[in-house]
Protein backbone atom coordinates (compact mmCIF):
# COMPACT_ATOMS: atom_id res chain seq x y z
CA UNK A 1 0.00 0.00 0.00
CA UNK A 2 1.27 3.55 -0.96
CA UNK A 3 2.12 6.03 1.63
CA UNK A 4 -0.44 8.01 0.14
CA UNK A 5 -3.33 5.21 0.47
CA UNK A 6 -2.25 4.90 3.87
CA UNK A 7 -2.55 8.32 4.89
CA UNK A 8 -6.38 8.23 2.93
CA UNK A 9 -6.95 5.08 5.18
CA UNK A 10 -6.13 6.82 8.48
CA UNK A 11 -7.78 9.84 7.69
CA UNK A 12 -11.14 7.81 6.62
CA UNK A 13 -10.98 5.47 9.73
CA UNK A 14 -10.70 9.03 11.96
CA UNK A 15 -13.64 10.43 10.54
CA UNK A 16 -15.86 7.36 10.65
CA UNK A 17 -14.79 6.53 14.34
CA UNK A 18 -16.15 10.37 15.74
CA UNK A 19 -18.93 10.24 13.12
CA UNK A 20 -20.99 8.64 15.69
CA UNK A 21 -20.45 10.64 18.51
CA UNK A 22 -20.75 13.90 16.78
CA UNK A 23 -24.50 12.42 15.89
CA UNK A 24 -24.44 11.46 19.50
CA UNK A 25 -23.84 14.64 20.91
CA UNK A 26 -26.08 16.26 18.14
CA UNK A 27 -28.55 14.33 19.26
CA UNK A 28 -28.70 14.50 23.09
CA UNK A 29 -28.48 18.26 22.01
CA UNK A 30 -31.86 17.90 20.78
CA UNK A 31 -33.22 15.85 23.26
CA UNK A 32 -35.94 17.38 25.55
CA UNK A 33 -35.04 18.10 29.21
CA UNK A 34 -37.21 16.07 31.50
CA UNK A 35 -38.94 18.71 34.05
CA UNK A 36 -38.49 17.29 37.53
CA UNK A 37 -41.37 17.31 39.09
CA UNK A 38 -41.31 17.56 43.32
CA UNK A 39 -44.62 15.70 43.33
CA UNK A 40 -42.55 12.52 42.96
CA UNK A 41 -40.52 13.15 46.02
CA UNK A 42 -41.27 11.59 49.59
CA UNK A 43 -43.09 14.17 52.01
CA UNK A 44 -41.64 12.79 55.65
CA UNK A 45 -44.27 14.81 56.93
CA UNK A 46 -47.25 13.81 54.55
CA UNK A 47 -46.47 10.59 53.62
CA UNK A 48 -50.65 9.71 52.73
CA UNK A 49 -53.30 10.99 50.60
CA UNK A 50 -55.51 10.64 53.81
CA UNK A 51 -55.14 11.34 57.68
CA UNK A 52 -56.99 8.00 58.75
CA UNK A 53 -60.36 9.82 56.75
CA UNK A 54 -59.85 12.96 56.30
CA UNK A 55 -58.20 14.04 52.92
CA UNK A 56 -54.34 15.53 53.33
CA UNK A 57 -53.30 18.12 50.49
CA UNK A 58 -50.47 15.87 49.35
CA UNK A 59 -50.45 16.02 45.50
CA UNK A 60 -50.95 12.74 43.36
CA UNK A 61 -48.02 12.41 40.67
CA UNK A 62 -49.25 13.19 37.28
CA UNK A 63 -50.41 9.54 35.54
CA UNK A 64 -49.24 7.81 39.26
CA UNK A 65 -51.80 5.85 40.95
CA UNK A 66 -52.43 5.27 44.65
CA UNK A 67 -54.79 1.90 46.03
CA UNK A 68 -56.02 1.71 49.75
CA UNK A 69 -58.15 -0.76 51.60
CA UNK A 70 -60.13 0.15 54.88
CA UNK A 71 -60.59 -2.60 57.50
CA UNK A 72 -63.01 -2.05 60.50
CA UNK A 73 -63.87 -4.91 62.78
CA UNK A 74 -67.39 -4.71 64.09
CA UNK A 75 -66.96 -5.60 67.58
CA UNK A 76 -66.78 -2.44 70.31
CA UNK A 77 -63.95 -3.07 72.41
CA UNK A 78 -65.94 -2.46 75.42
CA UNK A 79 -68.34 -4.97 75.10
CA UNK A 80 -68.19 -7.54 77.67
CA UNK A 81 -65.52 -8.25 79.99
CA UNK A 82 -62.00 -8.25 79.19
CA UNK A 83 -61.91 -11.97 79.09
CA UNK A 84 -64.60 -11.87 76.20
CA UNK A 85 -62.32 -9.29 74.32
CA UNK A 86 -59.13 -12.02 74.65
CA UNK A 87 -61.80 -14.82 73.38
CA UNK A 88 -62.35 -12.77 70.53
CA UNK A 89 -59.13 -11.88 69.75
CA UNK A 90 -59.82 -8.04 70.36
CA UNK A 91 -62.78 -7.86 68.10
CA UNK A 92 -60.79 -9.73 64.89
CA UNK A 93 -63.29 -12.69 65.28
CA UNK A 94 -65.88 -10.40 64.22
CA UNK A 95 -67.37 -9.32 61.14
CA UNK A 96 -65.76 -5.76 59.22
CA UNK A 97 -66.81 -3.41 57.01
CA UNK A 98 -64.22 -3.25 54.22
CA UNK A 99 -63.32 -0.37 51.61
CA UNK A 100 -61.31 -0.85 48.23
CA UNK A 101 -59.92 3.02 47.02
CA UNK A 102 -58.33 3.77 43.67
CA UNK A 103 -56.75 7.06 42.86
CA UNK A 104 -54.96 8.56 40.02
CA UNK A 105 -53.45 11.94 39.25
CA UNK A 106 -55.47 13.14 36.24
CA UNK A 107 -52.67 16.20 35.83
CA UNK A 108 -50.51 18.64 37.40
CA UNK A 109 -52.46 19.37 41.14
CA UNK A 110 -55.52 17.31 40.03
CA UNK A 111 -56.28 13.57 41.42
CA UNK A 112 -59.75 11.87 41.48
CA UNK A 113 -60.84 8.44 42.31
CA UNK A 114 -63.09 6.50 43.77
CA UNK A 115 -64.34 4.40 47.63
CA UNK A 116 -65.96 1.34 47.61
CA UNK A 117 -67.47 -0.17 50.96
CA UNK A 118 -69.05 -3.56 51.66
CA UNK A 119 -72.09 -1.61 52.61
CA UNK A 120 -72.55 -1.30 49.17
CA UNK A 121 -71.57 2.09 49.09
CA UNK A 122 -69.81 3.76 46.22
CA UNK A 123 -68.07 7.30 46.88
CA UNK A 124 -66.42 9.29 43.67
CA UNK A 125 -64.04 11.85 44.41
CA UNK A 126 -61.74 14.64 43.06
CA UNK A 127 -59.53 17.17 44.63
CA UNK A 128 -57.40 19.87 43.31
CA UNK A 129 -54.68 21.72 44.88
CA UNK A 130 -54.88 25.21 45.11
CA UNK A 131 -51.37 26.06 46.98
CA UNK A 132 -48.57 24.38 48.46
CA UNK A 133 -46.20 25.35 51.51
CA UNK A 134 -43.07 24.32 49.05
CA UNK A 135 -43.76 27.31 47.15
CA UNK A 136 -43.65 29.79 49.96
CA UNK A 137 -47.23 29.95 51.11
CA UNK A 138 -48.33 29.45 54.95
CA UNK A 139 -50.21 27.18 54.43
CA UNK A 140 -51.02 24.06 51.48
CA UNK A 141 -54.56 24.34 49.99
CA UNK A 142 -56.91 21.88 48.44
CA UNK A 143 -60.15 21.98 47.47
CA UNK A 144 -62.86 18.22 47.42
CA UNK A 145 -65.61 17.18 45.28
CA UNK A 146 -67.27 14.17 46.47
CA UNK A 147 -70.77 12.20 45.76
CA UNK A 148 -71.55 8.76 47.46
CA UNK A 149 -74.28 6.49 46.73
CA UNK A 150 -75.82 3.79 48.25
CA UNK A 151 -76.94 0.16 46.98
CA UNK A 152 -73.77 0.48 44.62
CA UNK A 153 -74.57 3.94 43.17
CA UNK A 154 -78.02 3.79 42.39
CA UNK A 155 -80.07 5.06 45.99
CA UNK A 156 -79.46 7.88 48.34
CA UNK A 157 -76.95 10.18 46.98
CA UNK A 158 -74.71 12.27 49.33
CA UNK A 159 -72.94 14.81 47.44
CA UNK A 160 -70.27 17.51 49.41
CA UNK A 161 -67.85 20.15 48.83
CA UNK A 162 -65.09 21.57 51.07
CA UNK A 163 -61.35 22.33 51.32
CA UNK A 164 -58.47 20.89 52.98
CA UNK A 165 -55.71 23.19 54.76
CA UNK A 166 -52.72 21.60 56.05
CA UNK A 167 -49.56 23.16 58.10
CA UNK A 168 -46.35 21.67 58.41
CA UNK A 169 -44.37 21.28 61.49
CA UNK A 170 -40.64 20.93 60.42
CA UNK A 171 -39.68 17.90 62.23
CA UNK A 172 -42.91 17.49 64.01
CA UNK A 173 -44.99 16.44 61.42
CA UNK A 174 -48.77 18.23 60.22
CA UNK A 175 -51.97 19.39 60.92
CA UNK A 176 -54.90 19.68 59.29
CA UNK A 177 -58.16 21.91 59.03
CA UNK A 178 -61.36 20.66 56.70
CA UNK A 179 -64.31 22.80 56.43
CA UNK A 180 -66.81 20.94 54.14
CA UNK A 181 -70.65 20.80 53.57
CA UNK A 182 -72.81 17.18 53.08
CA UNK A 183 -75.56 17.72 51.40
CA UNK A 184 -78.52 14.78 52.01
CA UNK A 185 -76.92 13.40 54.71
CA UNK A 186 -80.30 12.18 56.07
CA UNK A 187 -80.95 8.96 55.46
CA UNK A 188 -84.76 9.50 56.33
CA UNK A 189 -87.32 10.97 53.63
CA UNK A 190 -89.35 12.20 56.02
CA UNK A 191 -87.02 14.57 57.37
CA UNK A 192 -85.83 15.29 54.43
CA UNK A 193 -87.31 18.79 53.96
CA UNK A 194 -86.51 19.73 57.60
CA UNK A 195 -82.79 18.80 58.12
CA UNK A 196 -81.09 17.18 55.53
CA UNK A 197 -77.55 19.35 55.17
CA UNK A 198 -74.72 18.56 57.61
CA UNK A 199 -71.83 20.52 57.54
CA UNK A 200 -68.67 18.85 59.26
CA UNK A 201 -65.44 20.56 60.23
CA UNK A 202 -62.45 17.90 60.97
CA UNK A 203 -58.99 18.65 62.63
CA UNK A 204 -56.50 16.35 62.32
CA UNK A 205 -53.05 15.45 63.00
CA UNK A 206 -49.97 13.37 62.07
CA UNK A 207 -46.83 13.26 64.22
CA UNK A 208 -43.24 11.75 63.40
CA UNK A 209 -41.98 9.64 65.89
CA UNK A 210 -39.44 7.88 63.96
CA UNK A 211 -38.29 8.49 60.86
CA UNK A 212 -40.94 5.92 59.07
CA UNK A 213 -43.54 5.84 62.25
CA UNK A 214 -45.96 8.19 63.07
CA UNK A 215 -49.30 8.43 65.34
CA UNK A 216 -52.31 9.79 63.57
CA UNK A 217 -55.29 11.12 65.12
CA UNK A 218 -58.57 13.23 63.89
CA UNK A 219 -62.01 14.36 64.87
CA UNK A 220 -64.52 15.62 62.77
CA UNK A 221 -68.09 17.04 64.62
CA UNK A 222 -70.99 18.29 62.97
CA UNK A 223 -71.15 21.87 63.80
CA UNK A 224 -74.32 22.70 62.07
CA UNK A 225 -77.38 20.69 60.37
CA UNK A 226 -78.06 16.72 60.65
CA UNK A 227 -76.19 15.29 63.67
CA UNK A 228 -77.45 12.35 64.66
CA UNK A 229 -75.13 9.71 66.64
CA UNK A 230 -71.84 10.66 67.95
CA UNK A 231 -68.95 12.37 66.71
CA UNK A 232 -66.81 10.32 64.28
CA UNK A 233 -63.19 10.30 65.81
CA UNK A 234 -59.91 8.03 65.09
CA UNK A 235 -56.21 7.71 66.26
CA UNK A 236 -53.66 5.33 65.56
CA UNK A 237 -50.60 4.47 64.48
CA UNK A 238 -48.78 4.80 61.41
CA UNK A 239 -45.52 2.79 60.14
CA UNK A 240 -44.42 3.63 56.45
CA UNK A 241 -42.11 1.21 54.48
CA UNK A 242 -41.28 2.24 51.11
CA UNK A 243 -44.22 2.69 48.75
CA UNK A 244 -46.69 1.11 52.09
CA UNK A 245 -48.24 2.36 54.87
CA UNK A 246 -49.59 0.44 57.00
CA UNK A 247 -52.27 2.26 60.14
CA UNK A 248 -53.60 0.43 62.75
CA UNK A 249 -56.08 2.63 63.90
CA UNK A 250 -59.38 2.85 66.88
CA UNK A 251 -62.18 4.60 65.73
CA UNK A 252 -66.16 5.18 67.20
CA UNK A 253 -67.50 4.81 64.07
CA UNK A 254 -67.10 2.79 60.62
CA UNK A 255 -67.60 5.54 58.12
CA UNK A 256 -65.31 6.11 55.54
CA UNK A 257 -66.76 8.57 53.25
CA UNK A 258 -68.52 11.58 53.33
CA UNK A 259 -71.91 10.78 53.61
CA UNK A 260 -70.91 8.03 56.21
CA UNK A 261 -69.38 10.52 57.94
CA UNK A 262 -71.95 13.23 58.04
CA UNK A 263 -74.08 10.12 59.48
CA UNK A 264 -71.75 9.73 62.66
CA UNK A 265 -70.29 7.26 65.02
CA UNK A 266 -72.32 4.84 66.58
CA UNK A 267 -71.26 5.95 70.06
CA UNK A 268 -69.01 8.40 72.36
CA UNK A 269 -68.30 4.63 74.38
CA UNK A 270 -67.93 2.35 71.40
CA UNK A 271 -64.77 1.82 70.06
CA UNK A 272 -63.61 -0.47 67.31
CA UNK A 273 -60.32 -1.63 66.07
CA UNK A 274 -59.41 -1.73 62.60
CA UNK A 275 -56.33 -1.02 59.92
CA UNK A 276 -55.15 0.67 56.79
CA UNK A 277 -52.95 -0.67 54.20
CA UNK A 278 -52.19 1.77 51.52
CA UNK A 279 -49.76 1.39 48.40
CA UNK A 280 -48.39 4.23 46.21
CA UNK A 281 -47.45 3.51 42.79
CA UNK A 282 -44.29 5.71 41.52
Amino acid sequence: MTPSRVLLFVTALAVGSCWPLHVAAQGAARAPQVEDDPDLDLNPLQPDFVVITMPTTLRLPKYKSSFRVTHRFGRPLGAGDFGNLVEDLFGLDSGAQIGLEYRFGLMRGTQAGFHRTSDRTIEFFAQHDLMQERDGRPVSLAVIGTVDGTNNFRDRYTPALGVTLSRQIQGVGAVYVQPIWVNNSNPLPSERADNDDSFLLGVGTRLRVRPTVYLVAEFIPRVAGYDPGANQAAFGVEKRAGGHSFQLAFSNGFGTTMGQIARGGTANDDWYLGFHISRKFF
